[in-house]
């Protein structure tokens, strides 16, 4: 039996010491704590993860729709309500047509080759951890996207896949306000 844990949802004030900075931190970047980091506070050691890697992946070092569409490809993969709802909706503010957010969301791929490609290759990130990749990486470099737009997305990858693990094993992150209208569940 699978017993998920308690997602009670931190403040400054209610989480342990050690949290506090980081949750200040995240507050003062974004100017709010999402509540999938008010969960994850209730850890000192897995805020501290969550918001390395946050940082990592926020550094301009590629596309910010690329960034978005992994994170969309891999909350389907390991079937993360609050991650899919997330990067839909920062995908919806970058532009992207809501036919292929949708698609996205569905398990398949958008209509753009190179979206395309992107989703792919996060997806086969998350489901097969980079074995056996020569074709999903020739078909990136297909439409050409290279090495260097590749690696940063094995880093959203393993963020987006930390997103998921804790949203699974707390039974559901609830979904702040402004994440409910793209709400999720795996088909």
């Amino acid at each position: 039996m699978i017993v998920t844990m308690n997602p009670d949802i931190l403040t400054a004030e209610t989480a342990p010491p050690d949290s506090r900075p980081l949750l200040d931190g995240i507050a003062a970047d974004i100017g709010f704590v999402p509540n999938l980091a008010a969960v994850a506070a209730a850890s000192p050691t897995l805020l501290a993860a969550f918001d390395a890697l946050r940082r990592a992946v926020s550094v301009p070092t590629f596309t910010p729709v690329h960034r978005e569409i992994a994170g969309v490809a891999v909350g389907v993969a390991v079937d993360n309500s609050y991650g899919v709802a997330f990067h839909s909706t920062v995908l919806g503010s970058l532009g992207v047509d809501e036919a292929d957010i949708e698609a996205m969301r569905a398990g398949a791929e958008p209509a753009d080759p190179v979206h395309a490609a992107v989703y792919a290759f996060a997806r086969h990130v998350a489901l097969d951890r980079g074995r056996n990749s020569e074709q999903v990486v020739q078909r990136a470099h297909g439409v050409g996207l290279t090495d260097a737009d590749l690696l940063p997305l094995v880093a959203e990858c393993t963020f987006a896949g930390l997103v998921g693990v804790i949203d699974n094993l707390v039974g559901r992150v609830p979904l702040d306000e402004f994440l409910q209208s793209q709400a999720w569940k795996a088909g």
